[in-house]
């Protein structure tokens, strides 16, 4: 084992690793309860039971494979955002877009991974979009998660005022609805979430590794004498890994080209193509790979591709998006330097098969917190951008609130690629300010600008 994953040479032992493997899984296993809640039943669709299988196994399958081929502590599981955008798709389509077929955009955008990672491209892509606009991608879709956390614990209300005769069919205008407050005293799966929420951000607070997982847990708790926690589902339930009715190899590919899903397939990958890169790159610094930048570079590049066949890999299981986990630096931070804390870390995920039933009834206002806790961690990148110059705070503003504010993540990454080429456009003709527009940039904007005057902005 010490041959294999060179735990001498990188200055740690099996003990230490194993301790950095199950550190990693602790902060990471809400995604367990959380996938389950947005492509499960309340969300997407699917069977509760099909997606919690394909969140275990695939997490634990590629997580695996990257301890054993790359060497790295690097755990991957399906992507807080992306899962969310995959629920919104399938929603928002009012049943014209399938569960099945939503996987199938998530598995050809993993082939598109594939080929970008293969061929560089990804690399040359990160190049291409400004800082600003990354950075704020994160911060867009954690507003977007958060958003959504408040919607399913009732946090948040809505309150309409239109017409007797309005057709409801229609999008109501903005200034016809407003948000408010939810009931804390007719709805207790609200006032759950408030104790789940407070209880999460004072574990935060103290340091508690595993915070997000053991607030869930403290909180389904809680609910039981509440009435929100429903246990009825335990009884006579089996222990045992429960292999029927699973999703495994029920993609439509067919379905996801002929219903034109090619802008979904798009975000999938582009979203996933910097949120995976700031993973493994920051990740990789605190591990210390990158003081040899050559031989940094050639690890980033195996464990990309090991992201990328994931993608694809998820989807065929059942689930969206797989990607690298930003927790993994718990498990750095643990001492974890090798690949045997991701092949610790991955066994758990396959052994939390046999904790089905109690992840099936836990409810959405326990889950809903880690949902907010995790939109508090995405905006902290919100620092990086150049508030001070408008030119990167403008796209970056727009990137940010579109997200949430207009129920797409595509919104805001396209509002942010048009309006900074717009403004770096105008600057280099009237301001003596010359700002280099990468040629990949124009190619992004020219394509966001024919999807909305062509296909609209539905």
């Amino acid at each position: 084992m010490d041959r294999f994953f060179k735990l001498k040479e990188n200055g740690t032992n099996v003990r230490t690793e194993i301790v950095a493997g199950l550190t990693t899984f602790m902060t990471m296993a809400y995604i367990l309860f959380v996938n389950t809640l947005f492509l499960g039943q309340t969300g997407a669709g699917m069977s509760d039971n099909a997606v919690f299988f394909a969140t275990a196994v695939g997490a634990g399958l590629m997580t695996i494979i990257m301890g054993l081929f790359v060497n790295i502590p690097i755990a991957l599981a399906p992507g807080m955002g992306l899962n969310a955008y995959f629920m919104t798709v399938v929603l928002s389509s009012n049943g014209a877009i399938t569960w099945q077929a939503a996987l199938g955009a998530v598995f050809l955008s993993g082939i598109v991974f594939i080929i970008l990672t293969v061929t560089k491209i990804r690399q040359m892509l990160l190049v291409a979009v400004p800082q600003s606009i990354k950075m704020a991608i994160t911060v867009g879709i954690g507003l977007f998660i958060t958003i959504i956390g408040f919607k399913l614990a009732n946090l948040v209300a809505v309150t309409v005022n239109v017409a007797p005769d309005a057709d409801l069919s229609q999008p109501i205008p903005g200034s016809s609805f407003n948000l408010s407050l939810g009931n804390f005293i007719t709805h207790h799966d609200a006032l759950l979430a408030l104790i789940g929420l407070l209880l999460i951000a004072i574990l935060m607070v103290m340091r508690v590794k595993g915070a997000l997982l053991i607030g869930i847990v403290a909180t389904t708790l809680i609910g039981i004498p509440m009435g929100v926690t429903n246990l009825s589902g335990l009884s006579g339930a089996s222990w045992l890994p429960n292999f029927s009715d699973l999703a495994v190899g029920q993609l439509d590919l067919k379905g996801a080209i002929s219903l034109g899903l090619f802008e979904i397939i798009f975000i999938f990958t582009f979203v996933e193509l910097f949120d995976t890169f700031g993973t493994m790159v920051g990740t990789a610094t605190r591990m210390g790979i990158m003081k040899d930048k050559k031989k940094g570079e050639k690890t980033i590049g195996k464990a990309m591709l090991v992201d990328a066949v994931g993608v694809s890999a998820g989807a065929a299981l059942g689930t969206s998006t797989i990607t690298a986990y930003v927790e993994s630096a718990s498990g750095v931070e643990a001492g974890g330097r090798t690949g045997l804390t991701s092949v610790t870390t991955g066994l758990l995920f396959i052994l939390a098969l046999f904790i089905a039933p109690l992840a099936l009834v836990v409810p959405s206002a326990a889950t809903a917190p880690a949902l907010i806790i995790v939109g508090v961690l995405m905006m902290s990148q919100v620092r990086s951008i150049e508030w001070d110059d408008f030119l990167q705070a403008f796209p970056a503003f727009l990137t940010i609130v579109l997200m949430p504010f207009t129920g797409g993540i595509a919104n805001g990454i396209s509002a942010g690629i048009v309006s900074y080429v717009i403004l770096a456009v105008f600057s280099n003709l009237v301001t003596e300010r010359k700002v280099k527009i990468h040629w990949l940039m124009w190619i992004l904007a020219i394509i966001v600008i024919c999807r909305y005057v062509f296909i609209g902005g539905e």
